[in-house]
Order: structure tokens, then C-alpha cells, then sequence
């Protein structure tokens, strides 16, 4: 889209390199390129989400749906791009602008899911519109429940052209620590960390709790 027609939630990103159908079109691209059309390289990470036992997740920045369709059946994405959460949807995902899923009571109601999925979203942002984001969107998980957030390491960030933030394990703890999580782990997923300087899809991950 030229340009955005909402108005968002509080600490949802807007404009940019993300939010427009080019970088939509992008990620359609990219997830039909190269070794994967051949092999099933998302599986390791379908594995690592489902083993977190999420329960319904309220997956924030979904893009076209890649993790969401990996989620719980009643699990909802919200993201920036129009056209992303069109794709989403046309893939029978549950997926909402930031304006529409804030309009929506039953949604943004305090408590409404049992996690958050932050992924591969931080490393676009500014740390003041991450802080935000966390803020805006944790009111809508229960006490208790999880949060997840995951990061491109050093390779994927170099990736990218639209990332603007290189998010590690310290960067990671203290946005957790900021907006009120219990951290109660993290790790390099699937390889060590090492090997994050030349594989570009090893992550870091952060799993806290909700007080």
C-alpha cells in the first residue's frame, strides 16, 4: 500500500520499509526460494513453537502467516501491512490490522490469549516503539501466560535491508525485564550461537511469563 489508511494501536509501526505490498510480495518470495522449495526447512521451527505449547497466540507482526499457521486453530495475527494480513487471511488465517483487531472488544479485551509472538519484528524497530509495542499489546495476555520473542543473529540481521536494530540475548532480557516479564529462558535455536555468524537462520529466543 502507498501509504497506511489506519489509524494504529499505540506502538504499532507504521510507514517504512515493512509496511507497504512490495515488502509483503517479498516474503511470499522468499519463503518459496532456493533449498526450500526442495526441503522442509521450516519444520525445526514449526517443532520449536509447538513444544512451547502456546496455547491460543496472539501473534503480533504475523506478516503472511508463516508462524501463525504453526499456532493453536483459534490463534490470531496482527500486523501493520494490508496487504500481509490480506495474504494471511486468503491462507485461512485469522489476522487483523492493528486499527481493526483494537476494535474489536472480544480481541483486545484484558486476558483474551494465552501467549504473544513476537517474531522477527523487534530488529525493524526503533528501542522506544518496541518498548511501545510491548506495552500495547501485553494487557491482552493472561496472567501467567507466556511471551516469546525472537530475533534474527548476526547473519539473518545482515540479511536485511530493513532491519534498523541488532536485538541479542542482552537487548532481548532487558525489554523483557522492562515490561514486567519473569524471563524464563533463553537460547540459540537450532544451532549454538557461533553459529549465527554465517548461518542466517539460527535466532535467538526469549520465553517469559506474564505476572
Amino acid at each position: 500500500m502507498p501509504e497506511d489508511r489506519e489509524t494504529p494501536k499505540p506502538g504499532t509501526p507504521t510507514g517504512g520499509a515493512t509496511a507497504d505490498a512490495s515488502y509483503t510480495e517479498r516474503l511470499v518470495t522468499l519463503e518459496q526460494s532456493g533449498i526450500k522449495r526442495l526441503l522442509p526447512t521450516q519444520a525445526p521451527y514449526r517443532w520449536n513453537l509447538r513444544r512451547l505449547e502456546l496455547g491460543r497466540v496472539l501473534d503480533v507482526g504475523c506478516g503472511v502467516g508463516r508462524n501463525l499457521q504453526n499456532c493453536g486453530p483459534d490463534s490470531v495475527g496482527v500486523d501493520h501491512n494490508e496487504t500481509s494480513v490480506d495474504t494471511a487471511r486468503a491462507r485461512g488465517l485469522t489476522a487483523y490490522t492493528a486499527a481493526e483487531f483494537e476494535a474489536d472488544p472480544e480481541l483486545s479485551r484484558p486476558g483474551a490469549f494465552d501467549s504473544m509472538l513476537v517474531a522477527h519484528v523487534l530488529e525493524h524497530l526503533p528501542l522506544e516503539t518496541c518498548k511501545e509495542l510491548m506495552a500495547g499489546y501485553l494487557p491482552s495476555i493472561r496472567s501467567g501466560g507466556k511471551v516469546v520473542l525472537i530475533t534474527p543473529q548476526a547473519a539473518g540481521y545482515r540479511s536485511d535491508p530493513t532491519h534498523v536494530r541488532f536485538v541479542d540475548f542482552a537487548a532481548l532480557r532487558s525489554l523483557a525485564e522492562e515490561a514486567g516479564l519473569r524471563v524464563e529462558r533463553t537460547y540459540s535455536f537450532p544451532l549454538p550461537e557461533a553459529a549465527g555468524k554465517v548461518f542466517k537462520y539460527n535466532e535467538y529466543v526469549l520465553v517469559g511469563l506474564v505476572p
